[in-house]
């Protein structure tokens, strides 16, 4: 079955009581127990609930795992996911990955000792280089944000398994209908749902999947014990959203590609970061394992006056942080995203005061276009 397919009839659609063609809201904190010697399924909504079940079920089989998990927010899942490892613990991360990853792992996880090493991906060789003897695990972002680096998967996958490391990718640029880690070899995804997937900047939450049975347990005890677990309501909300994921990601990444040649055009714009460009640093390696270049883009202008005179006057673009909303979004890292890392490390990773992020939403691609010409000049 095809993707477009499987977002509408993947098992997870249909309420089996009922027959309804949209799983039931289950607004419910408990759940009553007609035999006390035999339990319920549910006992009570943070260990499990059968509208979120519906949505766990779901990303799990769009991305291809045997397992997922829904939580109260991104960085929800990503500290839960984070947390299945122990002090002393030596994990390789991105160095450009999301500031709220960087937040959790550089200034929360050392203060239970795990072991964290910022090293730049793209080159696969700096993950040898940074393995010690107590290296448990590497985590990904590919494209990264907010400069679409690419990161080889395959590529890095292989040494990780060469080594017996688990590999964490956070997918949320991509979403399951562009790229699928699981399939490439990973062990676990992470999602910010709050964006693509979610898709009507109406909700904030997270999901996990994962193929292995092992750390699915290890990612349910923590998701059950720490309960930052997505409620019912949320839930529906990105069970809906997924069914136009297809159909969204089309047009916005179709109208992405359009954007990113004409900024490149653009007298005032020094830099355009978009992988459906083939000038694009790892352009090739990226469409070899995704679908297309998405529908996020990065652009530097001439002056960091130029930037912010584009943020004040555009229109048809929110000014805000997030993404993958049906509305273009239009943010400013150095204050937005990417706020948390220090002013020395972001400039170390191009990160500085003339770079904007743009998330294209479904408005008429030659609208934004005029909007963006007018917020420059």
């Amino acid at each position: 079955m095809n993707f477009g397919s499987k977002l509408i009839h993947n098992g997870n659609e249909i309420d089996k009581n009922t027959g309804a063609l949209s799983i039931p809201i289950y607004q419910t904190s408990t759940f009553h127990q007609y035999d006390i010697d035999n339990l319920g399924k549910y006992d009570y909504t943070r260990s499990g609930n059968p509208t979120r079940e519906a949505l766990e079920n779901t990303i799990a089989q769009l991305e291809g795992g045997i397992r997922g998990f829904a939580f109260s927010s991104g960085m929800a899942a990503t500290s839960s996911v984070l947390s299945i490892f122990s002090s002393d613990d030596h994990i390789i991360v991105g160095n450009d990955v999301y500031g709220g990853t960087y937040r959790i792992a550089s200034s929360f996880f050392n203060k239970f000792k795990v072991q964290i090493t910022f090293t730049d991906m793209t080159d696969p060789d700096n993950i040898k280089n940074s393995i010690k003897n107590n290296t448990k695990a590497i985590f990904l972002e590919t494209p990264s944000n907010p400069l679409l680096k690419i990161t080889d998967l395959r590529t890095c996958i292989k040494i990780a398994k060469d080594y017996g490391l688990i590999v964490i990718v956070d997918n949320t640029f991509m979403s399951p209908y562009l790229q699928r880690p699981l399939e490439l070899g990973a062990d676990i995804v992470i999602h910010s749902a709050t964006k693509f997937i979610g898709g009507h900047s109406d909700v904030v939450s997270g999901l996990v999947a994962t193929k292995n049975k092992d750390l699915a347990d290890k990612i349910y005890f923590v998701q059950n014990s720490f309960g930052a677990v997505l409620g019912p309501q949320d839930s529906w909300l990105l069970l809906r959203g997924l069914k136009t994921l297809k159909v969204r990601l089309d047009y916005e990444c179709k109208s992405a590609l359009e954007l990113a040649q004409w900024l490149s055009t653009h007298k005032k714009i020094t830099n355009v970061y978009y992988p459906g460009l083939k000038e694009h640093i790892g352009s090739d390696i990226h469409l070899s394992q995704a679908l297309n270049g998405g529908a996020v883009l990065s652009f530097k202008t001439d002056t960091e006056a130029t930037a912010k005179k584009f943020m004040k006057n555009v229109t048809l673009a929110a000014v805000a942080v997030s993404l993958g909303g049906v509305e273009s979004i239009a943010s400013y890292p150095v204050k937005m995203s990417h706020a948390a890392i220090p002013v020395q490390e972001r400039e170390k990773l191009g990160i500085t005061n003339n770079l904007i992020r743009l998330s294209v939403g479904l408005e008429d691609t030659q609208d934004l276009i005029e909007d963006f010409k007018k917020a420059l000049e």
